[in-house]
């Protein structure tokens, strides 16, 4: 799975955990995970540091990430399409 764009992780995730009935509990999982990075950015916890990702600010990036996108997928949002849509409005409004 080298060189993933935003388009193939979402599929990968759809097609491993897609429940469009669970929309709120995504959130709530993605909420978690936000103040799981927060601690462990806190304590500034790294992979090279630690020697595995358990419990590293890598780790709960990947989950953010994760819960961000089961989001997309279960709203039908096409990231990588909101990407261009979201740096052609920044271009306008940052210039």
């Amino acid at each position: 799975m080298e060189n993933m764009t935003i388009k193939d992780l979402q599929k990968y995730i759809k097609e491993k955990d897609y429940k469009p009935e669970l929309k709120n509990a995504y959130f709530q999982k993605l909420i978690e995970e936000v103040g799981e990075l927060s601690e462990v950015l806190r304590k500034d916890k790294r992979l090279k540091q630690q020697g595995t990702i358990k419990g590293t600010i890598e780790e709960e990036l990947y989950d953010v990430l994760y819960y961000v996108i089961g989001l997309a997928n279960v709203y039908n949002i096409d990231l990588e399409e909101c990407f261009i849509l979201k740096k052609e409005l920044n271009k306008e409004k940052y210039k």
